[in-house]
């Protein structure tokens, strides 16, 4: 059962932990992390979720995000998804955190990169993922409204792609 570190509402890392489905008592909070890769088209790799998640399943959503794990950083955690859901290595050691969202009970890192990413070379390798394609902003907006993308606000998907031009890494 995958466990996750509690967290204070100022970032502090607490004693507490928590298994995957639980929810956090209190004010205490989790870490989860998001990945954008974009291209040179300045097209966002997203993902389809696997028919068998259990939450969204076949949605689009951006390239992944995911949980921190207990013991883990955020740029542990990032890296850690990034190669499980598409099979991608990516040395987050230089990044950081492009923002962070704060949630009810819960810190949200997104990260941005840029690489041209031959669709043939990504692997599905633990099954959440089952199909992914470069989209432009206009058409995940597209899909967002149609109910085929996981219910970001239309203002955050058009921040992710604003803030693609100041991105410092990309994928070696």
């Amino acid at each position: 059962m995958e466990k996750w570190n509690l967290y204070d509402e100022d970032r502090q890392i607490t004693t507490k932990i928590i298994e995957r489905g639980q929810k956090c008592p209190g004010k205490l909070c989790r870490l989860t992390v998001h990945v954008c890769i974009f291209n040179k088209k300045g097209e966002m790799l997203i993902q389809q979720r696997s028919k068998t998640k259990k939450s969204k399943p076949n949605m689009w959503d951006l390239t992944l995000g995911g949980c921190v794990r207990a013991g883990e950083t955020s740029k542990q955690a990032v890296q850690r998804e990034l190669f499980e859901e598409l099979g991608i290595k990516y040395d987050f050691f230089d990044e950081r955190a492009y923002f962070t969202i704060n949630f009810d009970n819960g810190f949200d890192d997104y990260y941005l990169i840029e690489q041209d990413i031959s669709l043939k070379k990504i692997k599905f390798i633990d099954g959440e993922v089952q199909n992914v394609k470069w989209a432009s902003e206009k058409e995940i907006l597209m899909m967002l409204e149609n109910g085929e993308f996981i219910e970001y606000y239309p203002s955050l998907i058009s921040l992710l792609f604003e803030m693609r031009h100041g991105q410092r890494g990309a994928i070696r």
